[in-house]
């Protein structure tokens, strides 16, 4: 299916300085659901190329920190920001936040990853849910209790069953299809809020 990319976000992101148009999903979301606010350490799982990075380091200002790990080289675009700290690392390696140098839990988990895609549906949704179960199962590891989570997850049968099984693991839980979602995507966004 063929869709033009340099859309109105394309161009809103290239014209504001994000490095990518996903930055107006996270606006969107933490719009909606205040799922950062100033102070906030927060970790992005898959952050590259790293827009969520750029907005996140501005909503938690200079007492928060964020940090962005990926299996792709560091994007040295975003070391400029203070309370920035990238990994080049699997985040299926991490097994304790102290390999990333951390004392303490984060109150945020991000992750807009999205497995590398085959256009064949059904292949891409066991991809994205493998990825969304993984997610799940290093939540602790990374986040601390009453903390809140937003991942992207790809539409399907068996996505909606894993997530609504596993809800109950957050006082509030959301979906979301944020409007910078281009319309032919099947992507939408579980939010979780006070981590249990």
């Amino acid at each position: 299916m063929n869709f033009k990319v340099k859309d109105y976000y394309f161009n809103k992101a290239k014209k504001e300085n994000f490095l990518a148009r996903s930055i107006y999903k996270l606006e969107e979301i933490n719009n909606k659901f205040k799922v950062l606010k100033e102070g906030n350490r927060v970790v992005d799982l898959g952050y590259y190329p790293g827009s969520w990075i750029q907005y996140t380091s501005s909503v938690i200002g200079p007492n928060g920190k964020v940090v962005g790990i990926d299996i792709k080289p560091v994007n040295k675009k975003l070391l400029a920001g203070k309370n920035i700290q990238l990994f080049e690392k699997s985040i299926f390696d991490i097994e304790s936040v102290q390999d990333l140098g951390e004392d303490d839990l984060f109150d945020v988990v991000l992750s807009d990853m999205a497995p590398n895609t085959t256009g064949i549906k059904s292949v891409d949704q066991a991809r994205s849910l493998d990825l969304i179960e993984t997610i799940y199962k290093v939540l602790p590891v990374f986040l601390k209790k009453n903390g809140n989570m937003v991942i992207k997850v790809f539409d399907s049968n068996d996505a909606q069953v894993f997530l609504k099984k596993n809800k109950n693991l957050f006082k509030e839980f959301h979906f979301l299809k944020p409007k910078s979602t281009r319309t032919v995507s099947k992507e939408f966004f579980a939010i979780g809020k006070g981590y249990l």
